[in-house]
């Protein structure tokens, strides 16, 4: 069995290997000549998967080792009895621990406390509830946005669209959609800027369309919005200079890019494939998570007489710093226009092992504590320190 597979998912080959001859390829190196002899395709989002990659190939299965399916034109794979699947859930923590992080830097370079501070969460399934579990620990009022969801379950939680604009934040985890009557193709426009509580925060780690740049740039210009955090943009891998040096935190579309879920997507995908071809599936995840570098963060009895937000910052820091990848991210704009794209590309390919904070045992001497509950609330191991 020949395999394609994109060299950015993780251990691809020594996982997929058990089943057939894996060969790597970088996600915008995929061609039609390249797949026309393979029987499977592996691919993240920046691959385009329709009739024009497969049409002359012999491919019977195809999975993206992502939470989105946008690139993937699944009615095309269905007409011609390909298989398909993808990684739905696999990156969710990551995402919601992104967020975590980054309102947690806000929260210290601007000197305001999350605790009592009201975040709209629109788009609430995997990644969303995550968000809004991890904000709710945190002390934060949260509000939901969900058409469907709501539709779905008749579930009074999932509010308009109009009642999240009165929040501190609103952070955008939905799908991009053009059609239909809950399109999130440019969602985020000059109204919803509009509309928004001056001096708001607006997060986006979902997908780049779903924000008008334009629209955007001109609520930062205005002084609409005191803050800014972009972990996905619209003309990407290209990314508007003046966003770039303007936002508060800037990340090259990595939010679900942590070691877990890449390793958990990859897995996901590879049992789906050994099902849909009636082999014996030999790896799990155990088989490729190392030994996290963080297993233990000790908290002192004088930290805990410190600022409770301040401790939850120090100790996610020591697992994610995130300005780190905002440092490196900026760095696009050193290099000259034409290399740019390929510089953001770069980041991706070679981003550095993030574990998530269920890797990580915090100690400390009152685990019945607040600052115990936030902790475990947002996803870290808490015992009792000797």
């Amino acid at each position: 069995m020949k395999i394609i597979a994109d060299q950015n998912i993780p251990f691809v080959s020594e996982c997929f290997s058990s089943i057939g001859q894996v060969t790597l390829v970088g996600g915008r190196n995929i061609t039609p000549e390249l797949v026309k002899d393979a029987d499977v395709l592996l691919v993240r989002s920046i691959t385009k998967v329709n009739a024009s990659l497969l049409e002359s190939s012999r491919v019977k299965f195809v999975a993206t080792a992502t939470i989105g399916v946008e690139h993937v034109d699944q009615d095309y794979l269905a007409a011609n009895n390909i298989g398909f699947a993808s990684a739905p859930g696999s990156n969710a923590n990551s995402v919601a621990e992104y967020i975590v992080a980054a309102l947690l830097a806000l929260g210290r370079k601007n000197k305001f406390r999350l605790e009592g501070k009201s975040i709209g969460i629109v788009g609430v399934g995997n990644v969303g509830s995550k968000v809004d579990t991890k904000c709710a620990a945190l002390g934060m009022n949260v509000i939901l946005n969900d058409p469907p969801l709501q539709r779905q379950t008749g579930n009074n939680k999932y509010r308009p669209l109009e009642e999240l604009y009165g929040c501190d934040f609103i952070t955008l985890h939905t799908p991009l959609t053009k059609d239909g009557p809950d399109a999130t193709y440019h969602l985020a426009d000059e109204k919803f800027f509009a509309s928004m509580k001056q001096g708001a925060i607006f997060l986006n780690s979902s997908r780049g369309k779903v924000q008008d740049e334009a629209a955007l740039k001109n609520a930062m210009q205005s002084g609409k919005l005191s803050g800014v955090v972009l972990d996905v943009w619209e003309t990407e891998p290209k990314v508007d200079s003046w966003l770039l040096q303007n936002v508060d935190l800037s990340t090259p579309h990595i939010a679900g890019y942590s070691y877990d879920g890449k390793v958990i997507g990859m897995i996901m995908i590879y049992q789906a494939c050994c099902q849909h071809f009636g082999l014996h599936a030999e790896h799990t995840e155990r088989d490729f998570l190392p030994v996290p570098d963080v297993a233990e963060i000790i908290i002192t009895p004088e930290q805990i007489q410190q600022d409770e937000e301040k401790v939850i910052h120090d100790a996610v820091q020591q697992v994610y710093v995130i300005n780190r990848d905002d440092f490196n991210m900026r760095e696009i704009l050193l290099q000259p226009e034409d290399e740019q794209a390929t510089w953001f590309d770069g980041l991706r390919k070679n981003y550095p092992v993030r574990r998530e904070f269920q890797n990580t045992v915090v100690k400390l001497a009152d685990t019945g504590n607040l600052l115990a509950k936030k902790l475990f609330g947002i996803g870290f191991k808490v015992s009792r320190s000797s």
